[in-house]
């Protein structure tokens, strides 16, 4: 799971960055609300936690800004506004939940938990016959489970997220692998491969589609 943090304070973000990084979450930070913003483009998060008082953009427009095209996202802010006319406000702008500084980092990371429960419970990606139940890490064509790597799963959860978009295949190696660094992008075609093989997907299929020399593309088939 990728968690970005929007926090001007740097102690506090190296403090919860090396914490949830032990937890085993892969952590991005932005110490202002536009880089903040940048980095939510670019890459696919799974929960963003956000500051109120941010330089650039603040927080409570940021989750305003993200809303407008992510209704999905879970947003939590860790704020030292606390009053309660500042926690609806916040909880109006588009967040689901509302932390108030300070915070003890067991609470935060079981409220973590149950959104990422909550999320991975009301998620099942489908296009045509193909079912991926994000919660049982499964994935089912014709109603048959298919018998998928880790790896290739997180690969067709990815294009079945973006379904619609063209994912480069720099896109997928850094949210997929999580690599950031040069690197043969071409291992991304194997996995593809045997994908395509254990599902019976034919490379003129529509519904994973080579776009050539760029990436991948999911569509919904009629």
């Amino acid at each position: 799971m990728k968690i970005l943090i929007v926090e001007d304070e740097a102690g506090i973000v190296q403090f919860l960055k090396q914490g949830l990084e032990e937890e085993g979450y892969h952590v991005s930070a932005a110490l202002n609300g536009l880089t903040g913003l940048e980095l939510y483009k670019k890459s696919n998060f799974d929960l963003i936690l956000l500051d109120w008082m941010l330089p650039g953009m603040n927080g409570l427009e940021l989750c305003k800004t993200i809303r407008l095209n992510d209704s999905e996202i879970p947003i939590i802010f860790l704020t030292a506004k606390d009053t309660i006319q500042e926690t609806i406000e916040g909880l109006k702008s588009g967040a689901n939940d509302y932390i108030k500084k300070p915070f003890s980092f067991e609470e935060l990371l079981e409220r973590i938990k149950i959104h990422f429960r909550n999320k991975n419970q009301n998620e099942m990606l489908t296009i045509g016959a193909i079912k991926i139940n994000l919660l049982l890490h499964q994935v089912t064509i014709d109603g048959n489970v298919a018998s998928l790597t880790h790896r290739e799963f997180e690969l067709l959860s990815y294009l079945f997220k973006n379904k619609g978009k063209v994912c480069t295949r720099t896109q997928i190696i850094k949210d997929v692998w999580d690599i950031h660094f040069d690197y043969d992008t071409g291992v991304i075609d194997v996995f593809m491969n045997s994908i395509r093989k254990k599902l019976n997907i034919k490379k003129e299929d529509d519904i994973i589609k080579t776009i050539r020399g760029i990436g991948y593309i999911a569509n919904e088939i009629q």
